[in-house]
């Protein structure tokens, strides 16, 4: 498959799944991949409700970078929160119990994960149904490069973290910057920790 069937496939899953689920909404972390399904998702659906799940530890151009997409694209947006403590395992059960929030009054949702990304994520479907919530992964065939190409031809901003060498970006207690090319997409994440490359739970876990 190439990248504009790829995309073309992508706009058709959400297509039909907005169809399908009235009440859907689109869980974006802001990253790269995020942007990319926002992108594609508005053009489908202007209004669709969008959510973010944010710790206390995100990196200040994060914040900001939120900021400014939620009124560039006048996005019907919600944000959850939660605290994270230096030491503590990063994300897990305090995210995971918001997303639950988040989804409460929702029977689907759409997520930015790809198959490409990481190990953990090699085996994730089209659409995964746990608990009675419907998962979509509409990007789960696109590439690192699908993604980047995406985001130069439509002009779509990134975060600027980007810039500082980061690949796989979350909050500042999980994400480092690449040292080495040859590393992985994932390999910053919690690196140096029984979780590196690893998962922060709400992909994981049933949500229900």
């Amino acid at each position: 498959m190439n990248y504009l069937q790829k995309v073309e496939k992508a706009r058709s899953l959400i297509k039909e799944s907005i169809k399908k689920h009235p009440k859907i909404a689109l869980g974006c972390s802001f990253g790269k991949d995020s942007m990319v399904l926002l992108h594609l998702t508005l053009s489908i659906s202007p209004n669709i409700p969008v959510f973010a799940l944010l710790s206390n530890t995100e990196f200040p151009e994060t914040y900001q970078f939120i900021q400014d997409a939620v009124i560039q694209y006048h996005l019907n947006y919600t944000e959850y929160t939660y605290l994270q403590r230096k030491g503590e395992k990063c994300c897990g059960a305090p995210k995971v119990e918001q997303a639950e929030i988040a989804l409460k009054h929702y029977d689907a949702w759409l997520s930015g994960v790809r198959r490409t990304e990481g190990i953990t994520r090699a085996n994730f479907l089209p659409i995964e149904e746990k608990n009675g919530l419907t998962k979509i992964n509409p990007i789960l065939d696109f590439t690192e490069v699908d993604i980047w190409r995406y985001l130069a031809l439509h002009k779509i901003p990134i975060n600027p973290m980007y810039a500082k060498g980061y690949r796989s970006l979350s909050c500042s207690l999980c994400s480092s910057p690449e040292v080495d090319e040859k590393e992985t997409e994932r390999e910053g994440r919690w690196k140096g920790t029984p979780d590196a490359r690893g998962e922060c739970g709400i992909h994981t876990r049933p949500l229900r």
